[in-house]
């Protein structure tokens, strides 16, 4: 194997392993390493290099099957193969590298905080009630409303804390963030992970851990984040 795919083909963590794999791939084609064409490292091979089980790495390639970018072919010389040509870009203008990191990075710092200092809080049983409804509305949403539903819970998260300046801060960044979440396919694996996630988030706020809420919600936006460069970056 070429030296380069040994670099992106490395082991991804357990916390997001559906996504960094997702994310893997997607730098193995939009950088090239394995052009439009050719075919992907075999299943067991590549499983074992990232270091996931083959489970996760089917429901990665499926996704990016249905997303035009693989097509899976059977028979002796079969596999997964790059598509050729591949998906146009999304509308929109192009995004650059450093724009990515900052939305990013304030994403995390806002969100990851918003989470801590809301399980520190005593709150009352109507923002309880609050974050539970999202929380449910979140988790039975259609593809269709999932953006607005999902953007929903996270500004409830931001409420809990009692701080309107916080909450002004986390809305503006979060428009910036669903404008690079609406350039990329909604992947239905990601999407009931990220529900087990925001579960986690609210548990933890609910249950007053602040230090787990924040390590929850870390790990969501790192999934998120791992979505974003691997179609984006």
């Amino acid at each position: 194997m070429m030296p380069l795919q040994d670099a992106l083909f490395r082991p991804v963590r357990a916390g997001n392993a559906f996504e960094e794999t997702v994310e893997r791939l997607m730098q193995a084609i939009r950088l090239g390493v394995v052009p439009p064409g050719e075919r992907l490292p075999a299943e067991r091979e590549l499983a074992t290099r990232l270091g996931v089980s083959r489970v996760t790495l089917r429901e990665a390639i499926r996704s990016l099957q249905d997303a035009g970018y693989v097509e899976s072919r059977r028979g002796r010389y079969g596999g997964t193969f790059v598509n050729d040509p591949l998906p146009a870009t999304r509308p929109g203008r192009l995004v650059e590298a450093p724009e990515l990191l900052d939305a990013l990075t304030l994403r995390a710092v806002l969100e990851a905080g918003a989470a801590e200092s809301a399980a520190g809080r005593a709150l009352g049983p109507a923002e309880r009630r609050d974050l539970r409804a999202r929380l449910a509305e979140c988790s039975g949403a259609s593809l269709d409303e999932y953006r607005r539903k999902d953007s929903r819970l996270h500004l409830a998260i931001a409420e809990a804390t009692g701080s309107a300046s916080l909450t002004a801060a986390l809305a503006d960044v979060r428009m910036r963030v669903n404008e690079l979440l609406d350039r990329i396919p909604l992947l239905p694996p990601n999407l009931a992970h990220s529900n087990d996630q925001h579960d986690l988030v609210v548990d933890r706020i609910l249950g007053g851990d602040p230090d787990g809420a924040r390590r929850a919600m870390a790990e969501h936006l790192a999934g998120t984040a791992s979505l974003l460069r691997g179609f984006l970056s």
